[in-house]
């Protein structure tokens, strides 16, 4: 049975099963196009395949969780994810160390449902399945241009501590290639 937590009845925070899978693609779309500032529009069956299955595959790995935040009569209204990352220290070190992170991937809860305390309840979920499995530190990605998300994300501690730089690996081999 999956692990659930009720919150005063408004509302239960409980690990995702299959059946809830298209919904929490029709999120993560609805989350893209929030971050990119673009109108809404349609995924294209291959790209929500390939979330389908990206998600899926998340249903059953010890290292990740799937959290859905229900609400009665109204359905599935959010989701949280999560990933523990493992990974050797960069430093030199006297001895084998091994770092754990919590990767908070992606959290999303409708408009019409914010303000009503799913977000809290599925960030503490998501913070104890990191603690669970031994990680240390939680590490997250937000758009630069997204202010709602920057003071949110400030407000409970996260600290911005680097750049991430992105490219195609297409335009890296063009670049390269002009080089001498």
């Amino acid at each position: 049975m999956a692990n659930k937590t009720r919150t005063a009845g408004k509302h239960l925070i409980r690990e995702a099963v299959d059946e809830d899978l298209p919904v929490l693609v029709e999120f993560l779309a609805k989350l893209a196009l929030h971050v990119s500032g673009a109108p809404p529009q349609s995924l294209e069956e291959s790209e929500r395949q390939r979330l389908l299955g990206v998600l899926r595959s998340s249903l059953t790995d010890p290292n990740k969780q799937l959290l859905v935040a229900e609400v009665p009569q109204a359905g599935l209204v959010g989701m949280g994810y999560i990933y523990v990352m493992r990974n050797q220290g960069i430093w030199e070190q006297t001895r084998h160390v091994e770092y754990r992170s919590g990767i908070i991937d992606d959290v999303w809860v409708e408009p019409e449902f914010r303000k009503r305390g799913i977000f809290p309840d599925l960030l503490r979920r998501l913070v104890a399945f990191a603690e669970s499995r031994g990680a240390y530190e939680l590490i997250l990605e937000y758009s630069a241009s997204n202010k709602e998300a920057k003071a949110v994300w400030t407000r409970l501690g996260f600290k911005t501590v680097g750049v991430r730089a992105a490219a195609f690996t297409s335009a890296v081999q063009e670049a390269l290639a002009n080089r001498p």
